[in-house]
């Protein structure tokens, strides 16, 4: 990359999801001219969901779709700039940062707030993918509600299916578990939690078996499922032997929860510190007040579900970009000053 030739920015904020757009908003009004860069999934996974009916301020519900719209829309009007692009790498061994995308377009960048998310894992089964958002979902915190009263199918066998489907045991006529080996990934806390939902008629675990195909629409949402169940697990792979047993299974949702990727690729290779499964590792608050989403190089920062592979909803992906941008600025103002800024300075030590 050549910083020659390269557009500068103060700030550069990968992601436009809640926490890109939020920092992006934080970020123009303490006038920093924020780019702020899209991704392969512009909006983030919120665009995935039709109705978002707990972020505060929203009494009557807010579609995913429009809330990313009018947070973009508040991010321009402040100054922000949006474009499409992907990152693909950024060089911190030289100051300012060296920002490459896909499209082999290079910016540079006094600072950089990584907010580029984490992609659901996905199962690729027909079906799945026609109908996210309109009765499958990846998200039961988010999504669980809309389907009160119907029997609801929960795929994985880790902490984050068990958590889902104890989750879903508030609304759910009855919550089927789906896991395509006997043993269970998940901690025995969320085993024996379950296994006590069991026992009340709440939860019904379904081993050795395998979803196949979602059935429905986008109008009328999930009807039912096929799923695969063969004693000895992964039944999908031994669909043409005797001991497999293919069948229909009627359901009003289906919830995937098998894990997130974070998208940190482009990190990989540089000194930010990234946990074994790719989260990035911040900080914290370390009794210092600031600071909380800086990482392990100064003027890098990260925000949202590339840090959290805990909690992963709006409102804590919210709060986190406006920690990013404000410790941006603090950083900034501090090592980085704007132009007009660094000849007060100058003239002030004079």
């Amino acid at each position: 990359m050549s910083s020659e030739t390269a557009d500068h920015r103060r700030l550069i904020i990968a992601g436009s999801g809640i926490a890109g757009l939020t920092a992006a908003i934080y970020a123009a009004r303490s006038n920093l001219d924020p780019l702020v860069l899209e991704g392969d999934e512009p909006g983030g996974q919120l665009t995935l969901t039709t109705d978002v009916e707990n972020y505060p301020g929203f009494p009557d519900g807010v579609g995913g779709t429009e809330l990313v719209n009018d947070m973009k829309a508040q991010a321009k009007q402040f100054g922000a700039e949006i474009e499409h692009g992907v990152v693909t790498d950024v060089d911190d061994e030289v100051r300012p940062f060296e920002v490459e995308l896909n499209t082999g377009d290079t910016y540079t960048a006094d600072a950089v707030i990584a907010a580029s998310g984490a992609s659901a894992r996905t199962l690729g089964v027909p079906g799945e993918d026609d109908l996210m958002g309109f009765g499958v979902s990846t998200c039961a915190t988010c999504d669980g509600a809309f389907f009160r009263g119907e029997d609801m199918l929960v795929v994985g066998g880790g902490d984050a299916a068990f958590e889902e489907a104890d989750f879903l045991t508030r609304f759910a006529d009855t919550v089927y578990l789906v896991h395509r080996r006997e043993e269970f990934r998940a901690e025995d806390y969320w085993v024996d939690r379950l296994m006590d939902k069991v026992d009340d008629g709440d939860v019904e675990i379904m081993r050795n078996t395998e979803l196949l195909e979602v059935h429905g629409s986008q109008e009328a949402g999930v009807d039912h499922v096929t799923l695969a169940e063969n004693e000895s697990g992964r039944p999908s792979e031994k669909l043409d032997e005797p001991g497999t047993e293919t069948f229909d299974f009627d359901v009003g949702a289906v919830f995937v929860a098998i894990g997130h990727t974070p998208n940190t690729d482009y990190l990989e290779d540089t000194g930010v510190e990234l946990d074994p499964e790719g989260y990035v590792n911040t900080r914290g608050s370390g009794g210092e007040g600031g600071n909380q989403t800086a990482t392990g190089v100064e003027g890098l920062f990260a925000a949202g579900d590339v840090v959290d592979h805990h909690y992963q909803q709006a409102i804590t992906a919210g709060g986190m970009g406006c920690k990013a941008a404000m410790d941006a600025d603090d950083y900034l103002e501090r090592e980085a000053p704007a132009e007009g800024e660094a000849e007060a300075t100058a003239e002030a030590d004079d």
